[in-house]
C-alpha cells in the first residue's frame, strides 16, 4: 500500500521567519496523521505561484489552499485544524463565532508572534516524508 499523494491536497502557507508559525507547522506535521498537509514558506516560489498577494503584503497571516479556496488568518487556522481529523475537527465550530471577532483575536496574537518564541530561519527537516510535504 502506497502512502499519500504528496501532488496534490491541502497546502498551508506561513511566515517561514516566525518562530511561532515553524512551531505551528512541527505541530501540524506530528498531528496529521494522514500526511495529506502541505507546507510551503510565504517567502519561497510555492508561494509566489499560487497566491495572489499585493506587493509589500505583511507576512503575518496563515494561509491555506484546498478544495474550497484560499482562506486566510483565522478561517486557515480552523480549515487546517479540520483537515487533521479526530477530535482537532471540533474546532471548526468556532467557524459559527463571526469572522471579524476571529480575526480580531488572530491579529492580536500574530503582532505579537515573535515575542513569544522569538524567530526562526528555517522549519524543521525531519525524515524524507516530512520533506516530501515541504515545498519551496
Amino acid at each position: 500500500m502506497s502512502g499519500p499523494d504528496r501532488s496534490t491536497g491541502p497546502i498551508v502557507f506561513f511566515d517561514g521567519d516566525c518562530g511561532l508559525c515553524n512551531r505551528t507547522v512541527r505541530f501540524l506535521l506530528d498531528h496529521d496523521r494522514r500526511g495529506r498537509l502541505r507546507f510551503a514558506p510565504l517567502q519561497g516560489h510555492t508561494a509566489a505561484e499560487r497566491l495572489t498577494l499585493r506587493p509589500g503584503a505583511p507576512l503575518d497571516t496563515l494561509y491555506l489552499v484546498d478544495h474550497q479556496g484560499t482562506h486566510d488568518r483565522s478561517t486557515a487556522a480552523l480549515r487546517v485544524a479540520g483537515h487533521l481529523g479526530g477530535a482537532w475537527r471540533v474546532l471548526r465550530l468556532l467557524l459559527l463565532v463571526p469572522r471579524p471577532l476571529r480575526d480580531g483575536v488572530y491579529r492580536l496574537v500574530a503582532r505579537y508572534r515573535h515575542r513569544p518564541v522569538g524567530k526562526e530561519g528555517v522549519c524543521r527537516l525531519g525524515g524524507q516524508d516530512e520533506r516530501a510535504r515541504m515545498l519551496p
